[in-house]
């Protein structure tokens, strides 16, 4: 059975009175619209700003590092230097330093190599910022199963209130009949009463219709941050299946794999922090004494070479860490393997139900044709004094219960199609 092509996103207005003026809304629109409009999409940006900031910090590590210090010291006691000279020597003096001793001096630092520890804090800002955009597009995509719910939510309601429409006009003709029959002396009151009883039920169920399609409206409204009203349509989406055995393509799964970039990350970063550092450094100062400290006085100074250092007290801890990264990757893989094993449960399930709702409908015009034989022969017999009012006001509502059974089978089986896109994206 092909789904009807249009449907009206106005509970006030009939199918076939479309306005002059209307929009469009497809369910590709309103996932689009909800998308943009969510609050959270702001995260993006923040995401993006801290990393850049981040990835500056770490690259002035590339930079000089220049320093400024000074300090003041008082020693207990200095170099000196007791020479015994022959007799026919004449004097030696050596001067002796001050036991309280002044520097100021200029320091720039200038890494060569650092074993990769740069690179690796840079590697593992930029797997951390992806994380966290896997993680926010994970959140999002969840907003698009409530978009569907709420747009087939509108849909359903605005056939069954078309249909509704459909059914108080022909409970109007019956009433206008019986009425007649009435006059006739044919009907009694009773029977008048009867089809009365039926329109009232039926202006309750429009009622509590309309109720409800007024919160599915506002919730959509909400959602895609724009005010709906009569000038709006929803299309019907087409049932299109997706491709069998279509590669899954969750924005869980690129959450997964970014929590594994990071987690390689942070191996690269332990690796590079057992590693030596090799830099050049200048320093020029100002004390007493300077670098002659036999000179007891204020001079100026200046010093430059390479340096390394290698701190081994990571390699304590070194092999505990690797560890632990390792087993965090076991239970990531753990986690995605039964995230992919819980989706291919849905798969067969949601296949199923694709199936059940095709074959149903298949069933349902043929349904509503024999219903609609079904009370016109009742009319007649109602004509012909063969049949009481109420038998026929039974065949009316049974015809109405298939008509709402064949818009809500339609709408299931769009909803079912979706509800598969959905767990395969």
């Amino acid at each position: 059975m092909k789904p009807k092509g249009l449907t009206l996103f106005t509970a006030l207005i009939l199918i076939s009175l479309f306005p002059v003026n209307a929009q469009t809304l497809t369910i590709e629109d309103c996932q689009k619209m909800a998308r943009e409009n969510y609050p959270a999409i702001a995260r993006y940006n923040v995401i993006d700003n801290v990393k850049n900031f981040n990835l500056e910090n770490a690259n002035t590590a590339y930079f000089p590092q220049l320093s400024l210090n000074a300090k003041a010291t008082l020693q207990s006691d200095v170099t000196r230097f007791d020479v015994k000279l022959p007799e026919n020597f004449p004097p030696l003096e050596i001067p002796i330093p001050d036991k309280d001793q002044y520097q100021v001096y200029a320091q720039l630092n200038q890494i060569i190599w650092d074993g990769g520890k740069i690179a690796a804090q840079k590697e593992n800002i930029s797997a951390n910022a992806e994380v966290e955009k896997q993680k926010l597009e994970t959140e999002i995509y969840a907003l698009q199963e409530r978009v569907n719910n709420v747009f087939f939510g509108v849909l359903l309601l605005n056939e069954q209130l078309a249909q509704q429409s459909t059914l108080e006009g022909e409970l109007q003709r019956n009433y206008e009949k019986v009425q007649s029959y009435v006059t006739n002396g044919v009907a009694n009151d009773a029977d008048l009463s009867a089809v009365k009883v039926e329109q009232l039920k039926a202006s309750q169920q429009r009622i509590q219709m309309k109720s409800a399609l007024d919160s599915y409206i506002k919730i959509l409204s909400v959602l895609i941050g724009q005010n709906i009203d009569e000038k709006f349509i929803l299309i019907k989406p087409s049932a299109n299946l997706p491709v069998e055995n279509s590669t899954i393509n969750r924005p869980e799964l690129q959450l997964f794999e970014a929590q594994e970039n990071l987690l390689n990350s942070q191996k690269t970063a332990l690796n590079a922090k057992n590693m030596p550092i090799v830099g050049a450094f200048a320093q020029g100062g100002y004390g007493k004494p300077g670098l002659n400290m036999f000179q007891n006085k204020f001079q100026p100074y200046f010093v430059g070479g390479v340096s390394l250092s290698w701190n081994f007290g990571s390699l304590y801890t070194y092999k505990n860490e690797k560890k632990s990264i390792e087993q965090q990757k076991l239970a990531l893989d753990s986690q995605r393997e039964t995230f992919i094993y819980n989706l291919n449960m849905q798969l067969p399930q949601q296949k199923n139900e694709i199936k059940k709702y095709r074959q149903t409908m298949q069933d349902d015009n043929e349904i509503i044709r024999l219903r609609t034989q079904i009370k016109e022969a009742a009319e007649a017999k109602v004509d012909n004094g063969t049949m009481t009012v109420s038998d026929l006001l039974q065949e009316i509502n049974a015809l109405e219960i298939a008509k709402q059974a064949k818009s809500l089978h339609e709408i299931q089986y769009l909803m079912s199609i979706y509800n598969l896109k959905y767990t395969t994206n």
